[in-house]
């Protein structure tokens, strides 16, 4: 079996206990991003596994995009990540 190389870890522990991996991420180019796969890059970035350039780079977002993502789940959870709910949590 041959493992591609690539920079930093390839999996790491969350702190629920349990795994986080490379393959566990949403694939390269994603367009519709739906709260779980906005959640799984914030916690991806958060753990080590990626940077948030790298992250920038590999989903082709802006730094306000996931800095708003990382906003969400920091006051109301994951559940603010949905697109339904985000007149609810908007700060205004």
């Amino acid at each position: 079996m041959y493992l591609r190389k690539i920079d930093g870890p390839r999996a790491v522990n969350l702190p629920d206990g349990t795994h986080m991996t490379v393959a566990d991420l949403p694939p390269e180019g994603t367009n519709r991003w739906v709260a779980s796969r906005k959640a799984a890059v914030v916690q991806a970035v958060f753990s080590g596994l990626l940077t948030k350039n790298n992250a920038l780079d590999r989903y082709d977002l802006s730094e306000e995009e996931f800095d708003g993502w990382v906003s969400a789940i920091r006051l109301h959870g994951k559940s603010a990540l949905k697109a339904t709910a985000v007149q609810k949590y908007r700060q205004l």
